[in-house]
């Protein structure tokens, strides 16, 4: 057995060489690698933050029809993986919990997971984001940035909520508000939040009170993995976009959130629901459970 040195000139690599004359040495080493590899460059520079398997999702976006190892392997011959430590460096609270339902959300709009995060900004102070989250869809619903951490930053990010609701739907959320038996009215959707203060207070209480299409669930006290998919939410815009940019004032904080926002409902693929788009499982244009990857039929010649 000898070995043979990488094609691009990297230097040697720990690989049998093929034999002369083989299958192998005649249509080269990794020909599926070496046809996506533009393409896995392409996605891994232009989203430094994500990982080999969502910069797979969008290479089969491409039309290239690459596994999430042969990804792998690519980006450590290019040199765009992080050392391996990186990867083991997790939170020790890995299991998902879920919010207290009565019944397991299976569509868009039936739970929204609202909290409020702090970033500081590197000369313009402390700022706090505020945002709803589908809990189904994980659809980021606009945020809203404001200096404290109140009831009225909550009520208005569950404004803009509802605003951007009617927007993509073409009618106001109290529209779809069902009565039972008795004639009261059902609401649709079930705001989950944490024990803090701005969810504790009157005004909070009072405002979801006035909207028959809401109600409030607030998590068990000192459970905060609970509304762990809002947590996530705020993690992935902190790690994947604002940590990694200089972050002056509060105008670069608003500018840099909504295109993250945007660029994490329309183009991030999301690996629990198949590797989708969450602006399209959220309109219902495509299943959570089934990969949306354009595919080549195959059709037979004779």
């Amino acid at each position: 057995m000898r070995w043979s040195v990488c094609p691009n000139g990297r230097g040697a690599v720990s690989r049998p060489a093929p034999e002369q004359g083989s299958r192998l040495s005649e249509r080269g080493l990794a020909p599926v690698r070496e046809k996506a590899r533009e393409a896995v460059r392409r996605h891994a520079l232009a989203h430094p933050a994500w990982g080999h398997r969502k910069v797979s999702a969008m290479c089969r976006y491409d039309g290239h029809r690459v596994s999430q190892a042969t990804v792998l392997r690519c980006l450590r011959e290019e040199g765009l993986l992080l050392p391996a430590a990186y990867q083991r460096e997790r939170r020790r609270l890995a299991a998902r919990r879920k919010a207290v339902f009565a019944v397991e959300p299976n569509g868009p709009n039936q739970v929204w997971q609202l909290d409020l995060r702090e970033f500081e900004t590197a000369a313009g102070g402390t700022w706090r984001i505020a945002g709803c989250r589908d809990y189904w869809s994980k659809y980021e619903y606009p945020w809203h940035v404001s200096p404290t951490a109140n009831q009225h930053d909550a009520i208005t990010a569950i404004e803009l909520a509802l605003a951007d609701y009617e927007q993509r739907f073409g009618h106001p959320l109290s529209a779809t508000v069902g009565r039972d038996a008795e004639s009261v009215p059902v609401p649709t959707v079930t705001i989950v939040t944490d024990n803090g203060g701005p969810f504790r207070s009157f005004r909070f209480e009072a405002f979801i009170a006035a909207h028959p299409e809401l109600r409030h669930v607030r998590t068990r006290v000192r459970s905060p993995g609970q509304n762990g998919s809002r947590e996530r939410g705020f993690g992935s815009l902190k790690y994947e976009r604002l940590f990694l940019e200089e972050i002056d004032d509060v105008l670069d904080l608003v500018e840099h959130a909504d295109a993250y926002r945007v660029e994490y409902n329309t183009l991030r693929p999301h690996e629990a629901i198949s590797w989708n788009q969450l602006l399209a499982v959220h309109l219902g244009t495509a299943d959570p459970l089934t990969p949306n990857f354009p595919e080549t039929e195959n059709l037979p010649t004779t």
